[in-house]
């Protein structure tokens, strides 16, 4: 009895190690967020919202702009326009350094944006990110953990949930902008915002894909793991086939993202293709973007991105990690 009594307590032992050991050296999901170390002023000035967003009982969206571009370049002649259109109120944030530094700076700025917008608005909002800004905005619900329960979606736009092996290859031995280095596959920035859950109760993860991603590879990195019925992994050629998104269109001007980012925030649950007309498919530019200056557009916005990239400081290995980001700080 004794000897049993004494291999149960090393069981027991063994098991409580194997489970602290896969649960990393990551900080609790529940554990309040920190002090956001950015002046309240700065991170205040940052954030715009229509007047319609104020005391609204419609679902606000607040729109987190990727790597290089700022809410103007990257979503007043488009996503903006049709909003206006359609009179659904919104709100944008502009990250510090057009988000070419540390991506952890980014998301204290889209903690008080999203801390702002719940407070402005009568309900929880939507949270909608291309690119980089689909995984800062996540950063930001993993470490802030009060602002989970002011978000009812979020929505990535070819979002770099889990690093680009694109990023491995430019910078396999460091010395380039501080976010690409994050963005790696292999990055522990990327292994942070993924730690202990990647999805929490009470929000709907739709997050959108292209095939023709020629940032974000290999195909699978934007997708979020968590329940099946609040979680919408969808790559856009599953709906339609014949789509030509890339990486920038899918956050810029595609009508089928658009339609589904809609159909996101405008009901229970992530995004269903399945409430779209099949008419969809047969529309390339979605409404706010004109099809006749819709070229030069995108060419505007990837001359201001790749121009504020080029021009970053250089890295010469990926930024430490919050001391929050840990178990211990």
């Amino acid at each position: 009895m004794k000897h049993l009594l004494v291999l149960a307590t090393a069981l027991l032992a063994l098991s409580t190690s194997v489970a602290s050991a896969s649960a990393g050296p990551y900080a609790p999901v529940n554990r309040p967020g920190p002090r956001l170390s950015v002046p309240v002023a700065q991170l205040q000035s940052a954030v715009k919202c229509t007047p319609s967003a104020y005391g609204s009982h419609r679902e606000v969206a607040l729109f987190v702009p990727g790597t290089g571009v700022g809410p103007a370049e990257a979503f007043s002649w488009n996503w903006f326009r049709a909003l206006d259109a359609i009179g659904h109120p919104y709100c944008s944030v502009t990250l510090p350094g057009s988000s070419v530094g540390d991506v952890q700076i980014s998301a204290e700025y889209v903690v008080h944006a999203i801390r702002h917008t719940r407070a402005i608005s009568r309900a929880k909002i939507a949270v909608i990110g291309h690119s980089q800004g689909g995984v800062s905005s996540r950063f930001a619900l993993r470490f802030w953990p009060d602002t989970r329960a002011m978000v009812a979606d979020h929505v990535g736009l070819a979002a770099v949930n889990h690093g680009s092996d694109q990023n491995d290859a430019l910078y396999p031995q460091g010395n380039g902008p501080a976010f690409a280095l994050q963005l790696k596959r292999s990055a522990a920035f990327v292994e942070a915002v993924n730690s202990r859950q990647e999805t929490f109760a009470g929000i709907a993860y739709t997050s959108l894909s292209t095939a023709h991603d020629q940032f974000v590879t290999p195909a699978g990195t934007t997708d979020v793991r968590g329940p099946s019925d609040r979680v919408a992994n969808i790559s856009l050629q599953d709906v339609c086939p014949a789509n030509k998104a890339d990486h920038i269109t899918i956050g810029t001007s595609d009508a089928l993202a658009y339609a589904l980012t809609l159909n996101a925030i405008t009901r229970r649950g992530p995004a269903n293709p399945a409430d779209l007309p099949t008419s969809i498919c047969a529309q390339e530019t979605m409404p706010g973007a004109d099809p006749t200056t819709v070229a030069d557009d995108l060419a505007a916005f990837l001359k201001i991105a790749t121009d504020r990239i080029a021009a970053a400081p250089l890295s010469a290995v990926e930024p430490a990690p919050k001391p929050y980001v840990f178990a211990r700080r």
